[in-house]
């Protein structure tokens, strides 16, 4: 296996499977988006506050370090998003790469299953959208490229730290945001529209990152932008508040305390409309940040899906924002975005 970077603490095992089908409908209003596929199962980069770590249980593994060292491969992905794609009722809708787990994590480099996946929409002309915190996405950047010009394509990288230790200590697998930041050069320079997620915010931690992270991003090409409030659902609190109260023990009551104030007294939030930002004064200061400096360096914001303007059905704009439409549900498991987090 090749790695960009240093390679993870604890053994690897990989499980290949043939998946029954590979496009997942998501039915959340928080997540914008209708249809993504997910090539992968459980994340190498192994954040510790990833949303999805409780649907590693469904497959029979823990939330904690099988999530990040007992990856589910769905060698078949390709093929069956030719199938989907071929189907009458198919009418080239945006797709998302990925839902729940990142679409390059190291695996990617051996198995290429985003990649194949890619050709598939190249060759139906098909929309994609692809969020990821893997430098690994330069490869492709040729191939999101010809993407782009026939149908539509754009690549948001999730950026929530500007210094690379810390981003080390919270996301230990995941590259650098140095390498991040690159990355959306080189995918602009390619002709791919991009943009910069600070996902999560965590308060008491980085939220002084703001300003830096979006004047990077803005100088590396990306134009668009947006930010989502830590989510700690299920078992991922005890994963994250492990993490957090061993690299950084004396902030940590910091971040439990500004969590408490934006979340009205609560850490978790499982309301629809209500995961994905917080409440009060202090995540109002934290927007209007946000909102400021977003206005200053001339992005585009994306920060809640009533703001997006929406385009038309498998056309260039508002790629992760397809229009509400009948379409066909091909939900494949509990691995969606729609989780239920309590």
């Amino acid at each position: 296996m090749e790695w960009l970077e240093q390679p993870p603490a604890v053994e690897v095992e990989v499980f290949e499977e043939r998946a029954g089908s590979i496009l997942q409908r998501n039915d959340s209003p928080d997540v914008p988006f209708r249809y993504g596929v997910n090539p992968y199962r459980g994340c190498q980069h192994a954040c510790a506050y990833c949303y999805a770590r409780p649907t590693h249980q469904y497959l029979g593994f823990g939330a904690g370090t099988d999530f990040d060292s007992k990856i589910v491969v769905k060698v078949n992905a390709a093929s069956l998003l030719r199938s989907a794609f071929g189907r009458p009722r198919w009418e080239r809708w945006p797709v998302s790469f990925s839902g729940v787990t990142d679409p390059y994590q190291p695996l990617e480099a051996n198995y290429g299953l985003t990649r194949a996946c890619l050709e598939v929409c190249e060759e139906y002309q098909n929309p994609v959208a692809i969020i990821t915190k893997g430098a690994l996405v330069r490869r492709d950047a040729e191939l999101l490229g010809r993407i782009q010009r026939r149908a539509g394509a754009e690549v948001y990288l999730s950026i929530p730290f500007a210094d690379d230790a810390m981003g080390r200590s919270i996301e230990p697998l995941a590259a650098a945001p140095s390498m991040r930041f690159e990355t959306l050069r080189v995918l602009s320079e390619a002709g791919v529209p991009t943009g910069v997620a600070l996902a999560p915010i965590i308060p008491g931690l980085n939220d002084s990152d703001i300003p830096e992270i979006l004047q990077r991003a803005r100088e590396a090409g990306a134009s668009r932008a947006f930010m989502i409030l830590l989510r700690l659902p299920a078992e991922v609190e005890g994963v994250f508040r492990e993490r957090l109260e061993q690299v950084y023990p004396l902030r940590a009551k910091r971040v439990w305390s500004a969590m408490l104030e934006m979340r009205g007294g609560k850490l978790k939030e499982a309301r629809f409309g209500r995961r994905m930002e917080g409440s009060g004064a202090r995540w109002e200061t934290l927007r209007q940040l946000f909102d400021v400096q977003c206005r200053r360096l001339g992005f585009e914001q994306r920060e809640r899906e009533s703001e997006i303007p929406r385009g038309p059905r498998g056309g260039r704009q508002g790629l992760l924002f397809p229009d509400e439409a009948d379409v066909p549900d091909e939900a494949e498991t509990p691995d969606e975005a729609s989780f239920n987090e309590e």
